[in-house]
């Protein structure tokens, strides 16, 4: 597949190649491979180094494991490597956890993903081996949601939004501080937004205001591309108001704030009457002070930005028409 891309496309000598690596199933020497066929950033799922946590979700990973990549990343020239976290997971304390962040910490990645457990066993077969009782609650995950950052901010990590921290000389550390930080459907990015080309199955791609997903199985992935098609299985064109809600989701998930009046003239409505009803809805999360109101403006505060996704989230019309399960998979705690 590397060649094959090589021989069609034109690699910039500069460009960012990144790979999602699983420490469970990679060596020093295929890190040496991947460096040699260019890839120069890197991902590594963690979730949690605790024993118990591992058992639990029937993930075996030993930090031993995880360390000897990240190091074998750094030697072959890696230029940024990445942590994926997860807290809310079964067996989990605010203490154990916080000796997850402070093994992470040790290794000194140059991001770290910070995701929170969503625990829908009706939605994922994997999950129904998972029993309530072992998960911790919604305020011992809060808790650990707070001790972990407070970990972070110690270390000298930036929060950059969402789910996401970065040393401050990374890009998107230097992105968030200039304004320039932008946000795509894979997650944060410097420079402007464009046009995405997908390979592979269940691959999602962008071009223009269209999105599409290729086939979600290797037989019908197959065997579209023999027929001469592309394996696309279904599409999407964003409407004008799609183009519009996404422009301030994307602002207050990256700048925590968005102008009333760049987006009236960008977009020719009249914003106060165009979201009337999205609002009124704000006033809940003013009330808890995670938004604050002002002439022309709303803005995410200080507390609020760990809360943004479901501040974004209230001008989503889609998320509005969705049922309970699908709302419960996207909130944060």
């Amino acid at each position: 597949m590397w060649d094959l891309l090589r021989t069609n496309f034109d690699f910039s000598p500069d460009g960012e190649y990144a790979i999602e690596i699983d420490p469970r199933s990679c060596s020093p020497e295929t890190i040496r491979v991947l460096a040699d066929l260019g890839f120069n950033r890197a991902s590594f799922g963690v979730q949690d180094f605790d024993p118990a946590v591992q058992r639990a979700v029937n993930r075996i990973q030993p930090y031993e494991m995880t360390r000897d990549i990240v190091a074998a990343s750094r030697a072959n020239g890696f230029k940024s490597l990445n942590v994926d976290l997860i807290y809310g997971l079964p067996k989990q304390s605010v203490s154990s956890f916080a000796d997850t962040v402070e093994r992470v910490l040790e290794l000194r990645p140059d991001r770290i993903a910070l995701y929170s457990y969503a625990h829908l066993p009706q939605r994922f077969k994997p999950q129904r081996r998972i029993l309530d009782v072992d998960l911790p609650s919604a305020a011992e995950k809060l808790s650990i949601l707070a001790r972990a950052i407070e970990l972070f901010n110690r270390a000298g990590y930036i929060y950059i939004g969402m789910d996401h921290f970065a040393l401050p000389d990374d890009e998107l550390a230097r992105a968030r501080a200039s304004g320039t930080l932008t946000r795509n459907f894979q997650g944060y990015t410097v420079g402007p937004d464009g046009d995405m080309l997908s390979f592979g199955v269940s691959a999602i791609g962008k071009v223009g205001p269209t999105y599409s997903q290729n086939a979600k199985d290797l037989p019908a992935y197959y065997e579209t591309l023999d027929q001469g098609k592309l394996p696309v299985i279904r599409g999407l064109e964003l409407s004008a108001d799609d183009l519009l809600r996404r422009e301030i989701i994307v602002a207050l998930m990256c700048q925590f704030s968005v102008s009333f009046a760049s987006i009236e003239e960008a977009h020719g409505v009249k914003f106060d009457d165009y979201f009337a009803w999205e609002l009124a809805a704000l006033e809940e999360f003013e009330d808890l002070g995670l938004v604050e109101r002002r002439p022309g403006w709303v803005a995410v505060t200080p507390k609020g930005r760990f809360f943004v996704r479901a501040i974004g989230a209230v001008f989503d019309r889609y998320l509005r028409a969705e049922d309970k399960a699908r709302v419960a998979y996207s909130r944060i705690i």
